[in-house]
């Protein structure tokens, strides 16, 4: 194995070696809690979970661009929310509508979630990725000063590796937009357009000669949190995971489907106690942090667990 397969980002002992427990075990033929290869499926929430979701979630500040696009050509959205927040750069009203989402208070977030279908209205399926596509190319997280696409927890990619190298099938499912994600997950991740589930707008079609247009229209198809995850990913992979990964309320749902009677299974709560490194919060995870405590799942310290958080923080010798 090489070394990101030997999670080296990740502190010997506590949760790298029960991770690596798991795996000996359930890959052992002569064990009892051995899974076959075409069982081994593990699946990863996005944000907050394989990159930072705060103070800004990435797909926010792509959305935002847009928002102040549509505000030039109608100055009078600047007068309403979520436009208004956009045009004066107002990024705490989008970082809190998102936490109050987590904590039980959806009202911000509804009015984000009616906004953003139509601002991407009459966009094809490849206008729209290719934008996205071009905001990693120079977008930068607005605190940790580095472009949104450097900033994959390296640890997380390191666990991905880990997880193919046992035969496993990695899947992202996750409350951010499926297409958006799809821009850039196999370069981050290297995790392929197909394994990404996520929200999604609905879809139309145009036909021409000898093609068709898929275009997206001003409704919102699905918004994949909390109960919608394990629906979706039953719709979509056919099993239930072995292994999920989570760092946040939403997730638990998704964390409580890949546990099946006389099955092992890993749920892992990645919690954000780093303020030096990352970010230090518990807020929209208080839930989940408490039920990882009550159930054994496996609760991942950033500060404790992680050598390093990113590809740019040095390696400790």
């Amino acid at each position: 194995m090489t070394n990101s397969e030997h999670l080296a980002s990740w502190v010997d002992g506590g949760a790298k070696s029960r991770i690596q427990a798991f795996l000996a075990d359930i890959t052992n033929k002569d064990d009892d809690g051995f899974i076959p290869v075409d069982e081994r499926i593990a699946v990863f929430d996005n944000d907050g979970t394989l990159w930072p979701e705060q103070p800004l979630l990435a797909q926010i500040a792509f959305t935002i661009d847009r928002f102040a696009e549509l505000t030039a050509e109608r100055p009078e959205l600047a007068k309403v929310q979520p436009y208004k927040a956009a045009a004066e750069g107002d990024l705490d009203w989008f970082g809190n509508a998102v936490t109050r989402y987590y904590q039980g208070d959806p009202s911000d977030m509804l009015v984000l979630m009616k906004a953003l279908p139509p601002a991407f209205y009459g966009f094809t399926v490849e206008q729209y990725q290719q934008r996205a596509v071009e905001f990693f190319r120079t977008a930068q997280h607005p605190t940790l000063g580095q472009p949104y696409a450097s900033l994959g927890y390296t640890p997380m990619v390191e666990l991905l590796r880990y997880l193919e190298a046992h035969e496993f099938k990695v899947f992202i499912s996750s409350g951010g937009d499926r297409d958006f994600m799809r821009g850039v997950a196999e370069q981050m991740y290297g995790i392929p357009p197909e394994r990404v589930i996520g929200s999604s707008l609905q879809l139309d079609f145009q036909e021409s000669v000898d093609s068709v247009t898929v275009l997206y229209q001003e409704q919102l198809e699905v918004f994949n949190d909390g109960k919608e995850k394990p629906m979706r990913i039953w719709s979509r992979i056919g099993r239930r995971p072995v292994i999920a990964v989570g760092n946040s309320n939403g997730d638990i749902p998704m964390m409580r489907f890949a546990n099946v009677a006389g099955r092992p299974n890993l749920r892992i709560l990645v919690h954000h106690d780093d303020a030096d490194r990352e970010f230090a919060y518990d807020a929209g995870a208080e839930e989940a942090l408490a039920r990882a405590a009550e159930r054994d799942w496996l609760a991942v310290s950033m500060k404790s667990d992680w050598q390093r958080v990113f590809d740019h923080h040095e390696q400790p010798e």
